[in-house]
């Protein structure tokens, strides 16, 4: 039997097969997304689950011309495959390869970048705005996940796109069953024919006629309610204005493709509910769909083992370890999470204290002012959230933290460069826009042990506090159990020389290290940007001839512009090199080389003060002379 996806080079090549020959084109594209998956890791339950979802898209729809939006990206790996973007896969997630998402800038296919979630519905309610103010006959279309649906924004766009006469296609992968199973062959046959243009009519029809007599209006109105609201939750969507369409089998090709081609002819909003299983045909994946969500590279035949030498321990362990303990000897500490329990490492956390344990969905902005909510009744809130996520609650931060002084602890894991995930994930700016703000204060550990210290240092304190820290291990520093804080607002020296100084701010205090051992600089961890510890800064600088900042987190506004503005506000006068991530978008790819790029390695950081103070940084220089 030939080969049907190595002929798909395009989506026009799919829309040339005949319908029967797209079961096969199904399974063959499951097992390409398996096996490629396993060779480079990356996500892959989610994409096991939309294969035939992404046929029949393509399949039915024009694209690119029409536009597909898709919510949340990390689903999107049979998309690029049919997409001209298979040859590429093996390049996924690493360093000048293909994204783990849609970028606009990567295909035409990818109409917009999708990372975070719960934006497709607003976007492509845009495109069709903007199809419907130019006169162009285009269909916008938002896939969005069920859990991506439970955040604010999703219902925001839902209830704008529900009065607008625009020609919008939500579609929900509903791949939890979260909100209610497909029933059968009954069922397909009534999303199909309520996809009809001939249902669609009448029923408008009848809506017209009857709202002259409401009381055979609302008579009707509730026999179609109990007809489809028994099985579905039509009510709902339906109250937001949208022609509610399922739920139907999202693997099931021969509902989807006739649904979709009847859904197309339909004018307005329209609202598709698909029922899909993640880790789809992979029946390890099928069984553990979150141990199959992200992996590492393993072997299909034998899945996911356990490596025969215990990893380090990351700081998101610790963070884990941290939680349970001090939930232990502070019976009012509650830990809350915006969907990421996993990733957080509150999984022990939810088991051993089930009750003080809070997963709100992916709703940051909730999650922020739910925390100060608790924080007003003498609770002691830590909130568990990725940097780039807490981006996404900057008003609630504010208005409902900071504001007020409450003591709420924000555990900010992935801080810095976060590798595979690349640009949209990276926690490049909460420096910068943490320390802005009145009453927070922002640690920044340097290894393991300190991230545990400086957690319950910041649990300590009546104000807020963002403990900020890497995804992945440290340098493998032995932790403490005990529950032992650091003085508050204080730095250390880590290594005294002469000339020179390093102020080196969270994990970049190792690589500092090492660079100072060839030009014999001092380095402090620092160990807090907010408040920075202005006697050591004013003691250091008064004894050596040039100041350096190291910061794995934005130039613009970060640690060394905290730095600048203290020495100034001293009248200190002294020579300063700012490093950090530089004024750009850093890549996908290894978090070691992406980091070198940026020149915020031991010899990235070596070079750069050689560079900025000449032949004066050499080791055995007694003294240093400032060139430039």
């Amino acid at each position: 039997m030939a080969n049907l996806l190595e002929s798909i080079e395009s989506p026009h090549d799919l829309r040339r097969l005949p319908r029967a020959q797209l079961r096969q084109l199904a399974d063959e594209l499951r097992a390409f997304v398996l096996e490629s998956v396993s060779r480079t890791g990356g996500h892959l339950s989610s994409n096991l689950g939309t294969v035939e979802l992404t046929i029949a898209l393509h399949y039915v729809f024009n694209t690119p011309h029409d536009r597909l939006v898709w919510d949340v990206g990390h689903q999107t790996y049979p998309h690029k495959i049919l997409t001209g973007r298979r040859e590429r896969m093996g390049s996924l997630r690493q360093l000048g390869g293909l994204s783990g998402f849609p970028v606009r800038s990567e295909s035409e296919y990818d109409t917009f970048g999708t990372a975070h979630s719960s934006t497709s519905i607003s976007a492509a309610l845009g495109m069709a705005m903007a199809a419907h103010r130019k006169g162009e006959d285009r269909k916008a279309v938002a896939i969005i996940g069920d859990g991506a649906l439970s955040a604010g924004m999703a219902f925001e766009a839902l209830n704008n796109a529900g009065v607008s006469d625009c020609d919008l296609l939500v579609v929900l992968n509903d791949n939890d069953m979260s909100i209610s199973p497909p029933v059968g062959a009954l069922n397909r046959y009534l999303a199909q024919l309520m996809s009809g243009r001939f249902y669609s009519a009448a029923k408008n029809l009848g809506k017209n006629v009857l709202r002259a007599a409401p009381p055979l209006f609302d008579l009707a109105k509730r026999i179609e309610e109990q007809a489809k609201g028994l099985v579905v939750p039509a009510t709902l969507f339906e109250k937001f204005g949208f022609n509610y369409i399922g739920p139907i089998d999202g693997h099931d090709l021969e509902s989807l493709v006739p649904t979709l081609e009847n859904i197309r002819h339909l004018k307005g909003p329209q609202f598709l509910h698909v029922v899909t299983k993640k880790g789809q045909g992979y029946k390890l994946a099928e069984a553990d769909p979150v141990t199959y969500h992200g992996p590492g590279k393993f072997d299909p035949a034998v899945g996911i083992v356990p490596p025969a030498t215990p990893a380090k321990t990351t700081f998101t362990q610790v963070f884990g370890q941290w939680l349970c303990d001090m939930a232990a000897h502070d019976s009012r500490l509650v830990g809350i999470t915006p969907a990421m329990r996993e990733g957080s490492g509150m999984v022990e956390f939810e088991r051993r204290f089930p009750d003080r344990y809070f997963d709100v969905g992916i709703a940051e902005q909730h999650a922020v002012t739910f925390a100060a909510g608790m924080a007003c009744e003498g609770l002691k809130p830590v909130v568990a959230i990725y940097s780039t996520f807490l981006q996404r609650a900057y008003d609630q931060l504010i208005h409902d933290v900071a504001l007020q002084n409450l003591p709420v602890v924000f555990a900010l894991d992935r801080a810095g460069v976060v590798g595979a995930d690349g640009p949209t994930h990276a926690g490049a700016y909460d420096i910068a826009y943490l320390r802005c703000i009145p009453n927070m204060s922002i640690a920044c550990p340097s290894d393991e042990n300190e991230c545990r210290a400086l957690l319950t240092t910041a649990f300590g304190q009546d104000h807020p506090v963002a403990v900020r820290y890497p995804r992945g291990a440290g340098v493998g520093a032995v932790v403490s159990r005990a529950l032992e804080p650091l003085p508050f607002g204080k730095g250390v020296v880590r290594r005294e020389g002469r000339g020179i100084v390093i102020l080196a701010f969270g994990t970049l205090v190792h690589a500092a290290l090492a660079a100072a051992a060839k030009i014999d600089a001092t380095v402090v961890d620092m160990r807090w940007v907010k408040p920075l510890d202005l006697a050591l800064l004013h003691e250091v600088a008064a004894r050596h001839e040039a100041i350096v900042t190291v910061e794995e987190g934005a130039i613009m506004g970060g640690a060394g512009s905290a730095v600048h503005e203290a020495l100034q506000a001293a009248g200190t006068q002294r020579p300063l090199l700012q490093l950090g991530l530089r004024d750009e978008f850093t890549p996908h790819g290894d978090p070691a080389r992406v980091l070198a790029l940026q020149g915020l390695d031991a010899a990235g950081i070596e070079r750069s003060i050689r560079e900025r103070f000449g032949a004066a940084a050499e080791r055995q220089s007694p003294g240093l002379k400032v060139v430039g």
